[in-house]
């Protein structure tokens, strides 16, 4: 059980860390459109496209 805990508070950690980095990531996203919306779309895409690549092989791993 003990070591059960030990996962746990690991993930808590790490689910802790992630939303203060989402809060960093929405800012970032903000400051890019309101600066250069045309350039921040572009690469928005393109890390839409990588997502979408990375959901097909953590697929593969699911099925």
């Amino acid at each position: 059980m003990k070591k059960n805990n030990h996962y746990l508070k690991i993930i808590k950690d790490i689910e802790n860390i992630r939303k203060k980095n989402n809060v960093n990531w929405m800012n970032l996203l903000r400051l890019a459109f309101k600066r250069s919306p045309k350039n921040a779309a572009k690469i928005m895409a393109k890390i839409y496209k990588d997502d979408e690549s990375i959901s097909k092989l953590v697929k593969k791993l699911s099925d």
